[in-house]
Protein backbone atom coordinates (compact mmCIF):
# COMPACT_ATOMS: atom_id res chain seq x y z
CA UNK A 1 0.00 0.00 0.00
CA UNK A 2 2.08 2.50 -1.06
CA UNK A 3 -0.01 5.44 -1.07
CA UNK A 4 -0.72 6.04 2.02
CA UNK A 5 -0.46 9.42 4.10
CA UNK A 6 0.57 9.76 7.49
CA UNK A 7 -0.81 12.46 9.30
CA UNK A 8 0.41 13.34 12.56
CA UNK A 9 -2.48 14.88 14.91
CA UNK A 10 -1.91 16.96 17.71
CA UNK A 11 -4.31 17.32 20.77
CA UNK A 12 -4.49 20.68 22.12
CA UNK A 13 -6.85 22.22 24.89
CA UNK A 14 -8.66 25.53 22.93
CA UNK A 15 -6.00 26.98 21.45
CA UNK A 16 -5.21 24.45 17.97
CA UNK A 17 -5.92 27.47 15.96
CA UNK A 18 -3.48 29.46 17.48
CA UNK A 19 -0.85 26.54 17.57
CA UNK A 20 -1.36 25.77 14.09
CA UNK A 21 -0.80 29.25 12.62
CA UNK A 22 2.39 29.77 15.05
CA UNK A 23 4.12 26.75 13.36
CA UNK A 24 2.99 27.86 9.88
CA UNK A 25 5.07 30.98 10.74
CA UNK A 26 7.84 29.29 11.74
CA UNK A 27 8.17 26.68 8.37
CA UNK A 28 8.40 26.65 4.73
CA UNK A 29 5.92 25.37 2.72
CA UNK A 30 3.33 25.21 5.32
CA UNK A 31 -0.35 26.30 5.68
CA UNK A 32 -3.55 25.83 7.18
CA UNK A 33 -5.57 23.75 4.89
CA UNK A 34 -8.87 23.75 6.56
CA UNK A 35 -10.74 24.93 9.56
CA UNK A 36 -13.22 22.28 11.30
CA UNK A 37 -15.95 23.90 13.41
CA UNK A 38 -18.59 22.90 14.90
CA UNK A 39 -22.20 25.13 13.97
CA UNK A 40 -22.76 25.51 17.73
CA UNK A 41 -18.74 26.63 18.71
CA UNK A 42 -16.61 29.58 17.49
CA UNK A 43 -13.77 27.32 18.40
CA UNK A 44 -12.66 24.82 15.43
CA UNK A 45 -13.04 21.28 16.70
CA UNK A 46 -9.23 20.71 14.37
CA UNK A 47 -7.33 22.48 12.06
CA UNK A 48 -5.33 20.75 9.20
CA UNK A 49 -2.11 22.17 8.13
CA UNK A 50 1.37 21.15 6.85
CA UNK A 51 4.33 21.65 7.89
CA UNK A 52 7.15 21.61 4.78
CA UNK A 53 4.53 19.92 3.41
CA UNK A 54 3.46 17.13 5.63
CA UNK A 55 0.26 16.93 7.28
CA UNK A 56 -1.07 17.53 10.55
CA UNK A 57 -4.33 18.22 12.16
CA UNK A 58 -4.80 20.18 15.74
CA UNK A 59 -7.09 18.73 17.40
CA UNK A 60 -9.26 20.73 20.44
CA UNK A 61 -9.88 17.70 22.09
CA UNK A 62 -9.96 19.42 25.78
CA UNK A 63 -7.81 18.88 28.87
CA UNK A 64 -6.70 15.65 30.37
CA UNK A 65 -3.94 14.39 27.67
CA UNK A 66 -0.67 16.32 27.40
CA UNK A 67 2.95 16.22 25.38
CA UNK A 68 5.22 14.63 26.61
CA UNK A 69 9.11 14.19 25.25
CA UNK A 70 8.05 10.64 24.43
CA UNK A 71 7.10 11.68 21.14
CA UNK A 72 8.92 14.96 19.68
CA UNK A 73 9.90 16.13 16.09
CA UNK A 74 13.45 16.57 14.92
CA UNK A 75 13.88 19.05 12.83
CA UNK A 76 17.41 18.83 10.87
CA UNK A 77 19.63 21.80 10.43
CA UNK A 78 22.78 22.19 7.84
CA UNK A 79 23.87 25.92 9.57
CA UNK A 80 24.15 27.26 12.64
CA UNK A 81 22.32 29.90 11.50
CA UNK A 82 19.28 27.11 11.11
CA UNK A 83 19.90 25.96 14.46
CA UNK A 84 19.92 29.61 16.09
CA UNK A 85 16.14 29.91 13.72
CA UNK A 86 14.64 27.24 14.91
CA UNK A 87 15.95 27.36 18.02
CA UNK A 88 15.26 30.54 18.62
CA UNK A 89 11.08 30.35 16.75
CA UNK A 90 10.14 27.31 18.27
CA UNK A 91 11.40 28.33 21.82
CA UNK A 92 9.71 31.32 21.63
CA UNK A 93 7.69 31.08 25.19
CA UNK A 94 8.59 27.66 26.30
CA UNK A 95 9.84 26.05 29.43
CA UNK A 96 13.14 27.55 29.46
CA UNK A 97 14.16 24.45 32.34
CA UNK A 98 12.76 21.73 29.96
CA UNK A 99 16.12 22.56 27.02
CA UNK A 100 18.88 20.05 27.21
CA UNK A 101 21.31 18.27 24.43
CA UNK A 102 19.60 20.06 21.43
CA UNK A 103 15.81 19.51 22.83
CA UNK A 104 13.29 21.83 23.81
CA UNK A 105 9.56 22.15 24.54
CA UNK A 106 7.75 25.11 23.16
CA UNK A 107 4.91 27.05 24.52
CA UNK A 108 2.25 24.62 23.72
CA UNK A 109 4.28 21.66 25.44
CA UNK A 110 5.35 20.30 22.41
CA UNK A 111 8.80 18.49 22.09
CA UNK A 112 11.04 18.92 19.48
CA UNK A 113 14.67 18.36 18.70
CA UNK A 114 16.85 20.74 16.85
CA UNK A 115 19.93 18.81 15.78
CA UNK A 116 22.80 19.18 12.45
CA UNK A 117 21.68 16.93 9.66
CA UNK A 118 23.24 13.92 9.37
CA UNK A 119 23.95 13.20 13.17
CA UNK A 120 22.12 9.64 13.03
CA UNK A 121 24.91 8.87 10.67
CA UNK A 122 27.82 10.03 12.88
CA UNK A 123 26.71 8.33 16.05
CA UNK A 124 25.85 5.07 14.10
CA UNK A 125 29.71 4.61 12.60
CA UNK A 126 31.63 1.69 13.17
CA UNK A 127 34.01 1.91 16.23
CA UNK A 128 31.68 4.06 17.96
CA UNK A 129 34.99 6.26 18.87
CA UNK A 130 33.26 9.34 17.14
CA UNK A 131 29.88 8.98 18.11
CA UNK A 132 30.57 8.77 21.71
CA UNK A 133 32.82 12.44 21.44
CA UNK A 134 30.06 13.55 19.59
CA UNK A 135 27.18 12.47 22.43
CA UNK A 136 29.46 13.62 24.95
CA UNK A 137 29.55 17.39 23.39
CA UNK A 138 25.97 17.16 22.83
CA UNK A 139 24.83 16.17 26.36
CA UNK A 140 27.07 19.20 27.96
CA UNK A 141 24.93 21.58 25.15
CA UNK A 142 21.77 23.23 25.23
CA UNK A 143 21.55 24.65 22.41
CA UNK A 144 23.48 22.85 19.66
CA UNK A 145 27.11 24.21 18.44
CA UNK A 146 27.82 22.94 14.82
CA UNK A 147 31.32 24.18 15.07
CA UNK A 148 31.68 22.10 18.22
CA UNK A 149 30.57 18.92 16.67
CA UNK A 150 32.42 19.99 13.36
CA UNK A 151 35.37 19.64 15.20
CA UNK A 152 34.83 16.36 16.64
CA UNK A 153 33.69 14.60 13.21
Amino acid sequence: MPNCIITTNLWFNGNAEEAANHYISIFENSSVTQVHRFPSSPTPSAVSFTLNNAPFVAINGGEGIRFTPAVSFQVECDTQEEVDYYWERLGEGGDEKKRAAGWLVDRYGVSWQISPRGLGTTMGEEGGEKAAKVAEAILGMTKIDLATLEKLR
